[in-house]
């Protein structure tokens, strides 16, 4: 049998370390720093200027999905949201409650996230913006974008360093938008601590009872990827998941999940939430 030569064989060997690692999710580690709160403290955080352009940009498609027209987006609502992240990262938020700091985190992530694909527009997918530290990495989600209370942060620290550690909540995942259409809708309204619950339950239903979050077909349960990357926050099995869709789940989908104890496959669509039209 002829061998491959050694350089072809560290291709492949480096091929498949690439393939893994796309499938990988970062795990959940905590950042001790960030459990700093003050739940007497009755303080709130300003929105407005956030909410005023999901208000004014957000648009739901009768397919479900929901949508920024990015290329139509004022030059001037681009600048008032550059000013607003500059007011965010003053907030001293290890002085605010947990309700408060939640909200804070998901608007932060979200607002970082639609700046920088307005920033780098056009792309069609947001893994276009390679602006990630390391040889192999793709997409933004590693870069410092924003310095909190003297800390420089990336996307990534944000969601598994501070919110899905802290929180231990599944639903974290259906309150922050990667700018994909296969990601959990945007909201059209800011999170606030009094609403949090209200938008976390409203965004699970609508992604657990659309096809791209869950769909049953021919008695085989494919669901959104974001179930397998993290399935520790599902309950950390197939059943686990399953349950949780169960729990959210709509009469229909309900019913078609009632005999299904195995996840055939997933997906997920990496291009951008683009309102093209």
């Amino acid at each position: 049998m002829r061998q491959r030569p050694p350089f072809a064989v560290g291709l492949i060997l480096l091929a498949l370390v690439c393939a893994a690692a796309a499938k990988a999710a970062p795990r959940s580690e905590l950042w001790a720093k960030w459990l700093t709160h003050n739940d007497a403290s009755e303080a709130a955080i300003d929105h407005g200027v956030w909410n005023q352009f999901l208000q004014r940009y957000v648009r739901l498609g009768s397919d479900g999905i929901a949508r920024i027209p990015y290329s139509r987006v004022a030059a001037s609502d681009h600048d008032r949201l550059a000013a607003d992240l500059v007011r965010l990262a003053g907030v001293p938020i290890s002085s605010y409650s947990r309700g408060e700091q939640f909200a804070f985190w998901v608007d932060l992530y979200n607002e970082l996230t639609i700046k920088l694909v307005l920033d780098h527009y056009p792309v069609s997918t947001i893994k276009d913006i390679r602006i990630s530290p390391g040889l192999f990495s793709a997409g933004p989600w590693g870069s410092k974008l924003i310095t909190v209370e003297g800390e420089a942060l990336s996307l990534d620290e944000i969601e598994h360093r501070i919110l899905r550690p802290i929180w231990r909540d599944p639903l974290v995942h259906y309150a922050l938008n990667c700018a994909a259409l296969g990601c959990p809708n945007l909201q059209s309204s800011a999170f606030t601590a009094a609403n949090a619950g209200e938008l976390l339950d409203k965004a699970a239903r609508e992604f657990v009872n659309h096809p791209r979050g869950a769909s049953v077909n021919g008695g085989r349960l494919t669901v959104s990827s974001i179930y397998v990357w993290y399935e520790a926050d599902f309950g950390g099995t197939e059943t686990g998941v399953i349950q949780h869709l169960r729990r959210y789940a709509r009469p229909a989908l309900a019913t078609a999940l009632a005999a299904i104890n195995h996840i055939s496959g997933d997906s997920y669509d990496w291009a951008l939430n683009d309102l093209r039209q």
